[in-house]
């Protein structure tokens, strides 16, 4: 790849489906600034396009993102400096959080700390069988305290403290067993598995997917009550939304629904 090259690529089909790839394959993904930037000016531009469905996350390359790059970290030992570049990351990973479509990350390789972070984060994630997962700062003497952040949301406290405090890999079954990862494809059909989960989301009305998003992470941060409440708002007006009105007529009359546009 040569320097002019962008950082990130972007595609999308007729349906809505994003695609964002990272392009350092020759860095293995690592989030520089520049490439932490071009994610977060997609990602906003996403943020505002109503006729976006789903956002895929890949990578180019045989790593998908082997976290923060660390050569860049090494020229600026300064703490304002590593505040604002850990903030900037933190911007983007709450980015992909907000967004109303559903976010599903291709790891065709490894995902090592921010990387894994990265895999954290997204609401879905398809990996190759290849792939393997780690949050290694450990290793260097850098405790991986935000990527900590999204992957004890996904795993069990113990096995997530456990990545953290040795370091050390699992495989592509090992992070579906324990949550982080949804489906696990052989390499030759890790395309064909992620293209069977964006169909699936694409097929429902979009309104419902984004209320649903929204809610199902609100309702997470909330006391039991609370939560029920809050979903119970959220499902009376779901259910008012001419989707909805359709979906329940149709079923009625037993016949497929005709969501429309």
């Amino acid at each position: 790849m040569t320097s002019t090259e962008p950082p990130v690529l972007r595609t999308r089909d007729a349906r809505g489906a994003v695609t964002l790839t990272l392009n350092r394959p020759q860095a293995f993904n690592a989030l520089s600034e520049e490439l932490l930037g071009a994610l977060q000016q997609e990602l906003d531009a996403l943020e505002g396009d109503a006729t976006a469905r789903v956002l895929v996350l890949a990578a180019g390359g045989k790593a998908f993102c082997a976290g923060h790059d660390l050569r860049e970290m090494r020229a600026h030992p300064s703490a304002e400096y590593y505040q604002g570049l850990f903030a900037q990351c933190s911007r983007m990973m709450l980015t992909l959080r907000r967004l109303s479509v559903p976010v599903i990350a291709r790891v065709q390789g490894i995902a090592t700390a921010a990387g894994c972070q990265l895999v954290a984060q997204c609401d879905l994630a398809v990996a190759s069988r290849e792939a393997r997962f780690a949050v290694s700062g450990v290793n260097l003497g850098l405790f991986c305290s935000t990527p900590a952040v999204p992957l004890s949301r996904n795993v069990g406290c113990k096995q997530a403290f456990e990545m953290l405090v040795t370091g050390e890999f699992i495989d592509a079954e090992q992070a579906r067993a324990r949550g982080l990862v949804n489906r696990v494809a052989e390499p030759a059909q890790l395309d064909a598995e992620v293209e069977r989960l964006v169909a699936s989301i694409i097929a429902k009305p979009r309104s419902a997917i984004a209320l649903g998003k929204e809610l199902f992470y609100r309702q997470g941060e909330l006391p039991l009550a609370a939560a029920y409440e809050a979903a119970g708002s959220a499902m009376a007006c779901n259910m008012m939304d001419a989707a909805a009105l359709e979906g329940v007529q149709a079923f009625i009359e037993k016949r497929p629904p005709r969501w429309g546009s």
